[in-house]
């Protein structure tokens, strides 16, 4: 279950930060007279993405599990004397296609949220998320060696790290420069200063 578990919060988030990515994109393109992006500002488009984007990890992960589940294995051969209980992922095709569409969903994210960065700053997230999803893809992109090279007890400290950095790196990119302004910087949330800037 903790890979598992791990695959369908995960895709949570990350179909959450795409959603937002989306709104944000679709904001600006509305606000053109005449355009027909304002129909999809109606339809909650954001909900559905998550919706949608995890209900495809559930069915990755669903199929998994009855297929090729992940057992309990007793590795006599890392530490001599000593038996240690790990889990076996099970189907290594089902595993990697977990990791695999959480990396498309971080990579669809960063590059929708590149594509939009260059929109007007005062109401633009698309900086900040395209950062988060840039520190976000290099967590794992040098996870995949180190958990690879990696045997016995040491898998589940890479993978744990992996998880706790990536998930830093999306708090701290895009809600701690939220936090300073309306802790540090209150008179720059107001109505005039964004319509000023």
């Amino acid at each position: 279950m903790r890979q598992i578990s791990f695959g369908i919060f995960f895709s949570v988030a990350l179909s959450s930060v795409l959603a937002k990515t989306i709104m944000v994109c679709i904001a600006f393109k509305a606000t053109r007279p005449g355009s027909s992006w304002r129909k999809l500002m109606e339809f909650r488009v954001s909900y559905y993405v998550v919706v949608i984007c995890s209900f495809i990890q559930v069915l990755i992960c669903g199929i998994w599990l009855s297929m090729s589940p992940p057992y309990q294995e007793f590795d006599h051969h890392s530490y001599p004397g000593k038996i240690i209980i790990q889990c076996n992922e099970g189907s290594d095709i089902w595993f990697y296609s977990m990791l695999g569409y959480l990396g498309f969903l971080a990579a669809v994210s960063l590059v929708l949220a590149f594509m939009v960065r260059t929109l007007p700053d005062s109401f633009n997230e698309a900086k900040y998320i395209t950062f988060s999803m840039l520190v976000f893809c290099s967590v794992w992109i040098s996870m995949i060696p180190a958990y690879l090279s990696t045997r016995g007890k040491n898998m589940v400290a890479v993978e744990i790290f992996a998880i706790l950095s990536s998930s830093a790196g999306i708090l701290a990119c895009i809600f701690f420069p939220k936090c300073y302004i309306l802790i540090m910087k209150p008179e720059l949330n107001c109505r005039n200063q964004l319509v000023k800037k």
